[in-house]
């Protein structure tokens, strides 16, 4: 058998979905993401993607990334560091170093561009997961780990059944008071999604901006609003079109501890069950955090548990 290690080319896309497939079996993928979210990235570059080929097919592979774009308006390239998405190494093909010959490839690739530092996996808008699982991939994280990459912070993934939901009798009295001292909820006009939009980015996070940018179903979004001011927002089906993925979702610091969000939730649960969604699930938030307790108090529960990872060159120093 002959093993070469080199940057991805075109073809190797078939057995590399077959072989990630086979190698991540908890997180499978198909063609059409991968082409969409890869290869289609303003941000790909082949020379960052590096494959393992045996016999003509892909058995292994870690993919490196960094900003040629930026994120998001007024967003910069954020030029000192890059990301590791994901990387595999296929069952057969492990033991003898394979996973840390990619993965240096990797690094050395973002390294030779300037980076000081590389995040694993929470490269936005595309990025596969969160972070490392430890339960699933134990071996993976501890590749990592010996590779210099330390845990910066373990977010969790969260799942709530949607069969039998009823909105709690508490939220719509919270909802009524809340409205009788001016505060409106509602899906927001075409006109409001500029400035939606800013918010989103502005207040919380750039992706998130650029996720209500290209989602545009104003039905599956619900804001809030104390007179001319916006206060709040939740959307669902906003990342990939998956219609159970609950997000993003915030609420302006100025307005915490008013309840806004428990009504903003429970009303976006209330409109994906009328829909006939059997589920509400994320990715990501703080187990500990006030989303988190918010999340768990509306019965949602842990699923995943992930460690988000980064190598700096003081590190390797």
């Amino acid at each position: 058998m002959t093993l070469t290690v080199r940057a991805f080319a075109p073809g190797d896309e078939h057995s590399l979905i077959e072989s990630w497939n086979l190698s991540l079996p908890g997180d499978p993928t198909t063609a059409t993401w991968f082409r969409d979210c890869v290869l289609l990235d303003p941000n790909f570059d082949p020379q960052g993607l590096w494959v393992a080929v045996a016999d003509g097919r892909v058995v292994g592979c870690a993919y490196a990334v960094r900003r040629l774009t930026p994120l998001a308006p007024g967003t910069d390239l954020e030029p000192e560091t890059g990301w590791i998405p994901f990387f595999f190494v296929a069952p057969g093909h492990r033991g003898g170093g394979l996973g840390r010959r990619l993965l240096t490839e990797a690094l050395d690739f973002l390294r030779a561009d300037g980076r000081t530092r590389v995040d694993f996996a929470s490269y936005t808008p595309n990025y596969v997961l969160p972070g490392a699982d430890p339960e699933l991939y134990p071996e993976g994280v501890a590749l990592l780990a010996g590779m210099g990459f330390t845990t910066l912070y373990s977010p969790v993934a969260m799942d709530r059944t949607l069969v039998g939901y009823l909105t709690p009798q508490e939220v719509h009295e919270l909802r009524a008071k809340r409205e009788s001292e001016g505060y409106a909820f509602r899906s927001p006009a075409d006109g409001e999604l500029p400035e939606l939009i800013r918010f989103a980015a502005e207040r919380f996070n750039p992706d998130w901006g650029e996720a209500i940018r290209h989602h545009r179903d104003t039905t599956r979004m619900v804001i809030a609003r104390k007179g001319d001011r916006l206060v709040g927002f939740a959307l669902y089906a906003a990342y990939r079109g998956i219609p159970e993925r609950f997000g993003p979702f915030g609420v302006d610091a100025g307005e915490r501890g008013t309840g806004l969000g428990k009504i903003l939730l429970h009303l976006t649960m209330t409109r994906m069950r009328a829909e006939g969604l059997h589920s509400s699930w994320f990715l990501w938030t703080g187990e500990a955090s006030p989303a988190g307790h918010l999340y768990a108090k509306a019965g949602y529960q842990v699923t995943r548990r992930f460690h988000v990872m980064r190598w700096a060159v003081r590190e390797r120093a």
